[in-house]
């Protein structure tokens, strides 16, 4: 298996490649149940949170929403918070070629400018190998985390200069492993509007 330490993910050789069996991926609105199997949604949630979980801060100025997400990493990991920036906007219809996944510690996007994203993710079969893919598009407003080991699309935004704070861990082992599909599976250019 092809790995890179840190955050740069590496490629698989073509005998690891694998077939994807749907062309056109349909994607459905991301929510906590649906995606749970995959990580957390993050969100300010108020109806389905406790007393407890919702907490007044700053002389009760800002309403506080706790234990969103909890971050998993690897013994000896540093969890880290860093900021990515879009260089290159995508465009719809887009061709997905490879997952990745990170096993040393879970891995949150949080966009900085209220945006709509598109999360494609995929279970583990028992071959280590990514599963059937499925696809979820967020409400503009929502955040996720992935579990650690989670296979998913890489990060996209369809805004040039669309900036993430991402928080996963900083280590010096392998932490990307990478899986090129032996066809692309796409997202077409209704994906948003729907």
């Amino acid at each position: 298996m092809a790995a890179s330490a840190g955050s740069a993910c590496a490629a698989y050789p073509q005998s690891q490649r694998f077939k994807v069996v749907p062309s056109e991926l349909q994607l459905k609105p991301l929510s906590q149940d649906s995606f749970a199997a995959y990580g957390e949604v993050i969100e300010a949630r108020s109806e389905d949170q406790t007393d407890a979980d919702r907490k007044p801060m700053n002389d009760a100025r800002f309403l506080r929403f706790d234990s969103l997400a909890t971050t998993d990493i690897q013994p000896g990991c540093q969890a880290i918070i860093s900021i990515a920036q879009c260089l290159q906007a995508t465009t719809l219809p887009y061709a997905i070629t490879l997952l990745e996944r990170h096993p040393l510690g879970s891995q949150a996007f949080i966009p900085l400018q209220q945006q709509q994203m598109i999360i494609v993710v995929a279970e583990t079969s028992p071959e280590d190998l990514p599963g059937e893919l499925v696809g979820f598009v967020s409400n503009g407003q929502q955040s996720i985390q992935y579990h650690r080991g989670t296979w998913h699309m890489p990060l996209i935004a369809f805004q040039q200069g669309a900036t993430f704070l991402i928080v996963d861990s900083n280590d010096t082992r392998p932490n990307c492993d990478e899986h090129l599909l032996s066809e692309p599976v796409y997202i077409s250019a209704s994906a948003l509007s729907g």
